[in-house]
């Protein structure tokens, strides 16, 4: 599949998924651009679009098991490990800390592609780092459908996008949005 950079912003602006305003990101700053991947993902056909993105990027990887962030990574590397034919677990949070549950399990010395949606700062990212390690798994790459991050983020492992935009953040105290008074949204699902 030969999306370009183009095509993908373009789904995301047909789907509804580009959203524009005042929104409180996952990670605690502030934005005026919001990627809502889960509008993309109610179109099945957009999604494997998308992830066969990633399923072909990591082809040539020995990866054994795809694990995401609940709830917004779930969907992706679901189709992503479907497209490459590998198990699929995801992590969730618990008392606030990232942990495996429902029976998941990841195996000693098990290859594992972290799939997200989107990467502002990689905190989720590296939540779920720690715990395949913890597991005595090893992160053989990250993939996410939306870097924001203009490539900023590092994992020391292999990463891959399918669509970077870099966009605006702001830092609660600093953030222009605020001081304007528009009011915020928090369409992500951590509390």
């Amino acid at each position: 599949m030969n999306l370009t950079s183009t095509d993908i912003l373009q789904i995301f602006k047909d789907t509804g998924a580009l959203m524009k305003g005042h929104f409180k990101l996952t990670s605690g700053l502030h934005s005026d651009t919001y990627f809502q991947c889960a509008k993309v993902l109610q179109y099945p056909w957009e999604a494997e679009k998308i992830c066969s993105l990633i399923a072909e990027h990591f082809k040539g990887y020995d990866i054994q098991l795809i694990a995401s962030p609940a709830i917004g990574g779930i969907v992706i590397g679901y189709q992503v490990a479907s497209l490459m034919h590998k198990r699929s677990v995801f992590t969730e949070r618990k008392n606030g800390t990232m942990t495996l549950r429902r029976g998941f399990q990841i195996q000693n010395k098990e290859n594992v592609l972290i799939v997200e949606d989107v990467t502002t700062t990689g905190g989720s990212v590296k939540e779920v780092m720690e715990v395949v390690k913890e597991q005595g798994g090893i992160v053989a790459g990250v993939a996410s459908m939306v870097d924001r991050s203009g490539g900023k983020a590092d994992f020391n492992v292999p990463f891959y996008s399918t669509f970077q935009m870099e966009v605006m953040n702001y830092s609660p105290e600093d953030c222009p949005l605020c001081k304007k008074g528009i009011p915020i949204a928090k369409p992500g699902s951590r509390k």
